[in-house]
């Protein structure tokens, strides 16, 4: 009787025993058993022993090509030696001083060179404080209390950055969300600058904010010259721009989508890569709007002024490893290199789809890849693929049913290659045979599920 092959679930399951007690034990700690929302995984999620570079290995000992990169702030790849050293040596002086230290101006002052339009910055712990903190003080500035989003686009979870994120863009409630928080949130349709113009001319929207890559770290792409235009809409009504380049910030160059197009926001979040993959974030912007966060010799004006504590603000550490990092990636090569292997990895899957006949698509700009199978574009001819052409929005921000995400998930983890939120972020650290190796690995997994009846399933 012939031996009987493993699932890849099977497979998955097998490969990773002490992943799977250790969920086992985390369902014990944490609501579904893990502390990120995205790191949700069935039937289980890997556990992480240690990293190195563009590679990371399991508790079980399995090595993986990693395209996770700390959610995005990796650009450098895991434990860079000069990030490493600066974190040694901060920590051996503190953690917390409770007050003003050095580090902190270096790292205001490597954001501003970076980016121009930061006149001044103030320093957060996250991404989503940011965000929080901007929307605030635009609406502080402009005495308006709307904020105008794009459906789609993802701002952290603070409650004015959950309207319109998921489909159904137009959902009328949100759990544990006011309905007076979702009422000063607009949400425009996707990329509709006609809509956005004519909800400007109403005079009540303080602040747009997206992110300059378009939804989703450009999973829903931005057609071209869609900033310059926006820019031009938002200055002529006196609303406030905010490019969230919490992702893009550093990644898509030095200075961001901004810094690449020329485009000068008003006000700018940051965080992962600003803070060399140490928590923190950033808020920078005009000097005249950052001056909202003043205090003065004048009552009257500091009851008025935008309040902003937090106990981790620029904390030494994560300036440590800001510092040291904004040093690294102000030279455009790294940004270059990471681009190029992502363009490599995009076109090869792309290949590997049309060339077995399989419905599906890779897309992406700058350095991140998205994979949706299970649908087809028009423009899908095995080459790179900034916009796909003929599909939906929802298609672009969801990707794949859940159902062949998580087969794609498990397969290439049993490749040795670790997906994230069905696609991935490069760094510097990837390797041409990196690439290589996921790209065959991709061509195997694709097969199996083929094998398995996926795709079936799928329609």
């Amino acid at each position: 009787m012939a031996r009987r092959t493993l699932t890849i679930e099977e497979e998955y399951r097998a490969k990773h025993p002490t992943s799977q007690a250790r969920y086992e034990r985390a369902l014990r700690d944490f609501p579904s058993g893990v502390t990120h929302d995205v790191r949700y995984q069935k039937p289980f999620p890997l556990y992480v022993e240690r990293a190195s570079g563009a590679h990371k290995w399991d508790v079980d000992g399995n090595e993986l090509i990693d395209y996770t990169m700390g959610h995005g702030a990796l650009l450098l790849g895991h434990a860079h030696p000069q990030i490493v050293e600066a974190v040694q040596v901060q920590i051996r002086r503190g953690t917390h001083y409770g007050a003003g230290h050095d580090l902190e101006l270096e790292w205001a002052e490597r954001i501003r060179e970076l980016k121009p339009s930061c006149e001044r910055v103030k320093f957060t712990a996250s991404g989503t404080e940011a965000t929080l903190l901007a929307m605030r003080l635009a609406r502080a500035y402009t005495g308006r209390e709307k904020i105008l989003k794009f459906a789609g686009h993802f701002h952290g979870w603070q409650d004015y950055a959950l309207p319109g994120e998921k489909p159904p863009f137009d959902a009328q409630s949100i759990p544990g969300v006011p309905r007076a928080v979702l009422e000063s949130v607009v949400v425009a349709p996707v990329n509709d600058l006609d809509f956005v113009e004519r909800r400007l001319a109403e005079g009540d929207i303080a602040a747009v904010i997206l992110e300059p890559s378009g939804a989703s770290w450009a999973a829903i792409p931005l057609p071209e010259g869609f900033l310059h235009r926006l820019r031009a809409v938002t200055e002529r009504t006196g609303t406030l721009l905010i490019f969230d380049e919490v992702i893009t910030g550093f990644r898509w160059s030095p200075g961001g989508v901004q810094g690449l197009l020329g485009i000068r926001p008003d006000l700018t979040t940051m965080a992962k890569i600003v803070a060399g993959g140490l928590p923190g974030g950033a808020v920078g912007g005009r000097a005249d709007i950052m001056a909202l966060l003043e205090f003065r010799d004048d009552p009257e004006w500091n009851r008025r002024r935008v309040a902003h504590p937090g106990t981790f603000n620029a904390n030494p550490l994560s300036a440590a490893a800001g510092c040291a990092c904004l040093q690294l990636v102000a030279d455009p090569a790294v940004q270059r290199h990471a681009d190029a292997m992502a363009a490599r990895l995009r076109r090869g899957m792309n290949r590997v789809l049309v060339t077995h006949g399989i419905p599906g698509f890779v897309w992406g700009e700058s350095s991140v890849f998205h994979i949706a199978l299970g649908h087809t574009c028009t423009n899908q001819h095995g080459e790179d693929i900034r916009m796909p052409e003929g599909v939906s929005p929802i298609v672009l921000k969801t990707g794949m049913s859940p159902a062949l995400a998580t087969t794609l998930y498990q397969a290439m983890v049993n490749e040795g290659v670790d997906l994230f939120h069905g696609g991935g972020l490069l760094s510097v650290a990837h390797t041409p045979e990196d690439i290589d190796r996921t790209i065959e690995a991709f061509e195997r997994a694709v097969l199996r599920m083929r094998d398995e009846g996926w795709f079936e399933r799928s329609t």
